[in-house]
Parts: C-alpha cells; structure tokens; sequence
C-alpha cells in the first residue's frame, strides 16, 4: 500500500469520524487522487477489525491486534497459491510417472 493513498483514506475516515461529510468525490478533487485508488484502500481498510468498531469505541479502545498491510497479506496469499499449484503439478507428475511403471497414482480422484 503507497502511504499516499493510506493519508488518503485517512483523511477521509477522520473527516467522516468528525462529522465533516465529505464524499469520495470531494476528496478526489482536494487530493488529486483517482477514484480506484481510494476505492482499493476502502476495500483494504474493511478487511481490518478496525473497521468493524464504532466511533466510540475507536477512540477510547487501544487494539492489541496488528494487521499486516495489504500489499503483504496479497503477497502471502499469491504466495501459497502458486505453492499449491506447484505442489499439484509435481503430484500429478509423479503420479502419471508411478502409474506408467505399474505403480499406484499418488492421487485418486473421487
């Protein structure tokens, strides 16, 4: 996540918080950002138990839970996915290789 569109966002959630109504449009317009960006960090911003809190339990609550950024959590994610795939395609390799010699597939289908 750029810390730009994080002070974006931030901007936008404090000045929501305060009572300033303020759409995504007025805050495209102050900042100069575009409108999928700040959409993206409102997107990431839900996925935290932070935003699951009310006002006032924001402010005067101090969470023990960190979050890691975005940009990581997709990283990870990606990550364990292309290990998934590999590790599929290494067995179903293996698995034609045993069966072509006479060996049992590693992997049955059900």
């Amino acid at each position: 996540t750029e810390p730009f569109g994080l002070f974006v966002i931030t901007l936008l959630v404090a000045a929501r918080m305060h009572k300033f109504r303020r759409s995504v449009k007025d805050v495209i317009g102050v900042v100069k950002v575009c409108q999928t960006t700040l959409r993206k960090r409102l997107t990431e911003f839900e996925d935290t138990p932070t935003s699951q809190l009310t006002i006032d339990e924001f402010m005067r609550v101090d969470l023990e839970q960190e979050c890691d950024p975005p940009s990581f959590t997709a990283g990870q994610h990606k990550a364990k996915m292309q290990c998934d795939l590999s590790a599929n395609q290494l067995q179903l390799y293996l698995g034609g290789t045993l069966f072509r010699s006479g060996g049992l597939p590693l992997a049955q289908s059900s």
